[in-house]
């Protein structure tokens, strides 16, 4: 990490009675970063975004300390879908989770790259591709950037494999502001071991081989329910799961990783501010912090 920059730690926060609450709901837990829903989740239809909200957002986030606050769109978007009505209601809805951001001024737009659903994995990434550059005249000058999310490879999912990702990248980038978020259980789940530092190792250096280090710009950091390569996306709390704690240790040492800002996911929120503790430790090799 160079000089002056700050280790970036926090967690997708609610936004509960308030955009602007899940600033405060980070504080509270020690984030000096957080993830968010700008819109239910659920549902393909949103309200839009208040000026008063916005207003509100604006100046709970100058008051905060928090930083590069990441989006996490809509699950229901499928930018690969085969099924024409369901390809032109998520790009319509993508379009607008880009706008709901900008509106936030948010750093990043996290998004599943897309599900097959019966077709060909290249076709899904080619349409995947078109629904990325259809956005491209939304981004030019914009500072939100675009993170195609590492999945775990359930059902038909694409995204599960560094070529997924380096196929996407190769033919948007220079088009649109685009990179990367690495999930640690997706990765797990998808058959990249990073239990310890010599895995973590061998991971980062083909990652960096196939799609380039300068492409990853934020991380989910989640322990795993279910073993390597179970294509589960199933999250445990940090050292509870099948990745183990001496992964994270190791995340937080990495030179490579350190700047890189880093979002918990993990299932028991009332521990977050512990996870958290213990993540800062990990990296001022402490080692005889013990979590929750």
């Amino acid at each position: 990490m160079a000089l002056g920059e700050e280790l970036l730690v926090g967690a997708h926060t609610s936004v509960a009675g308030g955009l602007h609450n899940a600033l405060e709901r980070g504080q509270e837990i020690g984030a000096n970063t957080i993830q968010i829903f700008t819109r239910n989740q659920r549902q393909w239809n949103a309200r839009p975004i208040s000026e008063e909200e916005i207003s509100l957002w604006k100046g709970a986030l100058e008051t905060s300390g928090i930083q590069k606050v990441m989006s996490h769109a809509s699950y229901l978007i499928n930018l690969g879908s085969n099924k024409d009505e369901n390809l032109l209601k998520s790009r319509a809805a993508f379009k607008e989770e880009i706008e709901r951001c900008q509106c936030l001024e948010l750093a990043f737009l996290n998004f599943h790259p897309g599900a097959a659903t019966g077709d060909s994995e290249e076709n899904c990434l080619n349409r995947i591709v078109e629904s990325l550059l259809e956005m491209a005249p939304l981004l030019e000058k914009s500072s939100l950037r675009l993170l195609l999310e590492a999945t775990a490879g359930q059902g038909t999912t694409v995204g599960n494999t560094f070529e997924h990702l380096a196929y996407i990248i190769e033919r948007v980038k220079g088009k649109l502001p685009i990179g990367v978020c690495i999930d640690t259980c997706h990765i797990f789940a998808a058959g990249y071991d990073i239990r310890d530092e010599s895995s973590w190792n061998a991971t980062l250096t083909e990652y960096d081989k196939i799609v380039g280090l300068g492409t990853l710009f934020a991380l989910h950091v989640n322990d795993s329910k279910y073993p390597l390569g179970s294509r589960r996306d199933r999250h445990a709390s940090l050292g509870k799961g099948e990745i183990g704690a001496e992964s994270f240790r190791v995340m937080m040492r990495d030179q490579r990783l350190q700047a890189i800002p880093k979002y918990l996911e993990t299932p028991v929120e009332t521990i977050w501010k512990d996870e958290i503790r213990m993540l800062r430790d990990y990296a001022s090799k402490n080692q005889n912090y013990s979590p929750c």
